[in-house]
């Protein structure tokens, strides 16, 4: 406990932490997450506690700071390129801290470095490329530590469930892993989702941890709101690692999707299913890495987007269903150019008043009426009063609203290619919370999360899709 009480390190202790071969020339495969700390994790149980998880997190940012400042120390007497490749070290030492860091946490940790990686030009590109990884390659846990668990819900080692099991992940994230097997009887190739032991533990840990760094403001007017919005978080979080709950969101986006005949969503197999292992059809495909390293066509990188829009859309509209975490690891596109859908564990159902309320904005935008506009935003804002707002605050909303709907309003497609139309939402984004101007009904904590990673997704993959075509077909509007 003396620990948590420690001075702020000193300059030898920056140092000290820096990591091993940050000072070297950079090496082909440098963004790779080295081997040995791989090994590791995978023999590390998730810690629990929130102290430890908060510790862990203090020294991270000595560590971090350690990168950067051997970079500023060697620099000064350094040209402009042998400071820029020291500066790209840096950005690659301090990922790979961050990448270790975050697999040992996992958790809403690792979810948040998921959201870091997944957004044009918010990071270093050499900082984003390590972060990347946490999406289907982050290291995963050791079956020994697995397998108990795997027992008490299945009621069976599942190399006794199943006609094959492979003991080796086959992809791992932040709330769980996958492993490839086969079921008996029809050998049907399936995927089995293994959830982390105490995982929900550490996700209300680190939800303590986050209210309680925002403590500061319980005095403000805004206090109760933020307590609201922490719940909707809290909400988004507990119902990932709800595997049951995941299930029920796959047989819906089934029946709601099964027009579609070009995206897949695998069906559940209930009798293996339980709160925590999850057992659903395998789908052969590749994640967008991979996809994107084929150098597929224009043509196909457009028809995957309108994919990615319209079933977003679709969800949306006929099952009243935010499907609010479409990032690189939750799809996979298959050779015969279908979509997969493969991770529905984050998604949230509107009721009445959020439903309309999400409907008569759209409706105030698509026809250009002002004063709709600013009566859904301060709606929005939870101020039903314009004049408790200021004139400024309402100008960068208005700037915000005209940002998310821009790719909404027009037949024709909008083009994604360039990451520089990412960059308004994130800055203005950034600064409502620099500014604290926080208060907002609680389901904008989903809207918001779908508004960005969706944009982010087309983003990455460089696609031209008519999202205000899609949208009007879809919508009741």
């Amino acid at each position: 406990m003396e620990r948590m009480h420690a001075t702020q390190p000193t300059l030898a202790d920056l140092i000290d932490a820096l990591p091993a071969g940050a000072d070297e020339a950079p090496r082909d495969g440098a963004s790779e997450i080295p081997a040995a700390l791989l090994a590791e994790l995978a023999q590390r149980p998730v810690p629990t506690g929130r102290l430890t998880r908060l510790w862990s997190l203090g020294t991270l940012q000595a560590k971090i700071a350690a990168a950067y400042l051997a970079w500023w120390l060697r620099s000064g007497l350094q040209d402009a390129s042998a400071r820029r490749r020291g500066l790209d070290e840096a950005h690659l030492a301090a990922a790979i801290q961050v990448v270790g860091r975050m697999s040992y946490l996992r958790g809403a940790v690792m979810k948040l470095g998921q959201v870091l990686a997944h957004w044009p030009d918010v990071l270093p590109i050499e900082f984003a490329a390590v972060l990347g990884r946490l999406h289907a390659e982050a290291p995963p846990m050791h079956f020994s530590l697995l397998r108990e668990h795997v027992r008490r819900e299945l009621g069976a080692d599942p190399t006794e469930l199943f006609a094959e099991f492979e003991t080796q992940a086959c992809a791992a994230a932040s709330l769980g892993q996958v492993h490839r097997a086969r079921l008996k009887g029809s050998g049907r190739p399936v995927a089995v989702k293994i959830q982390y032991p105490d995982i929900a533990r550490t996700i209300q840990d680190d939800l303590r941890n986050l209210k309680a760094a925002a403590f500061g403001m319980r005095l403000s007017g805004d206090w109760e709101n933020l307590l609201a919005q922490f719940d909707g978080i809290r909400a988004m979080l507990e119902a990932e690692a709800d595997y049951e709950q995941e299930a029920e969101n796959l047989r819906l986006a089934r029946r709601t999707l099964s027009g579609l005949e070009d995206v897949v969503v695998p069906r559940v197999v209930p009798e293996l299913s339980t709160r925590r292992v999850l057992t659903m059809d395998w789908v052969d495909g590749v994640h967008l890495d991979a996809f994107l390293a084929s150098d597929p066509p224009q043509e196909l990188r457009d028809r995957h987007g309108a994919q990615i829009a319209r079933t977003s859309m679709r969800l949306w509209y006929r099952a009243r269903t935010v499907y609010a975490d479409p990032h690189p690891g939750n799809y996979l596109f298959l050779a015969d150019g279908r979509l997969g859908l493969i991770d529905l564990g984050c998604c949230y159902r509107f009721d009445e008043d959020e439903f309309r309320y999400v409907l008569e904005t759209e409706r105030a935008a698509l026809a250009g009426d002002e004063r709709a506009i600013e009566a859904a935003i301060l709606f929005g804002c939870d101020l039903d009063d314009p004049r408790t707002v200021e004139p400024e605050r309402l100008r960068k909303m208005r700037e915000y609203c005209a940002w998310v709907w821009e790719p909404l309003l027009s037949d024709e497609p909008f083009d994604y290619r360039d990451p520089a139309q990412f960059a308004p939402g994130v800055r203005l984004y950034g600064e409502f919370t620099k500014r604290r101007w926080i208060r907002s009904l609680p389901v904008n904590v989903w809207l918001t999360r779908v508004f960005f990673g969706v944009r982010a997704m087309l983003t990455h993959l460089g696609a031209r899709v008519p999202y205000g075509r899609i949208m009007r077909e879809e919508s009741p509007l």
